[in-house]
């Protein structure tokens, strides 16, 4: 048994695939191809579908005519070591997008990800509840997350 999450873009499906793979290691597209029949979205071929990796987790993707856009009830998380990646996916991910509070994004497709470092995990499941709290407070002031703020906020 295998679990694999599932996109469905209304276009641009290629063009986000080939994004999200080539700013995340361990990530690839395994293959593209067309439904060859006719669906409830159009023609034979005229859905596209793709299987593919982003950080080693797999999904797929559909291309078609949709009803239910993105929304924030399905978000990817990118857990970062260092600002230097944050800042990286933030950019190239938000752009064309929309940014929002507490790390998170919408791309230029409407998809939701969730870019965080791992230390804010770490410094928010501290057994001192105090430092955990001033920590969990800084965040929810941010839009985009900063290593150096949230440790500060620890520091009291």
């Amino acid at each position: 048994m295998k679990v694999i999450q599932n996109l469905w873009f209304d276009k641009d499906m290629d063009a986000a695939i080939s994004l999200y793979t080539s700013l995340i290691p361990d990530s690839a597209v395994e293959w593209t191809s067309a439904l060859p029949a006719e669906s409830p979205s159009g023609p034979a071929g005229s859905v596209k579908i793709a299987a593919f990796t982003i950080g080693g987790q797999r999904y797929q993707a559909f291309e078609a005519h949709r009803s239910d856009a993105f929304n924030h009830t399905f978000s990817i998380v990118v857990e970062c070591d260092t600002q230097a990646e944050i800042d990286r996916l933030w950019e190239a991910l938000g752009e064309g997008g929309k940014f929002e509070q507490c790390g998170w994004l919408r791309d230029r497709w409407g998809v939701s990800w969730q870019i965080s470092p791992k230390r804010l995990g770490e410094l928010t499941r501290d057994p001192d509840r105090a430092k955990a709290r001033r920590v969990a407070e800084a965040m929810l002031k941010m839009v985009k997350l900063d290593i150096a703020g949230l440790e500060a906020a620890a520091k009291g």
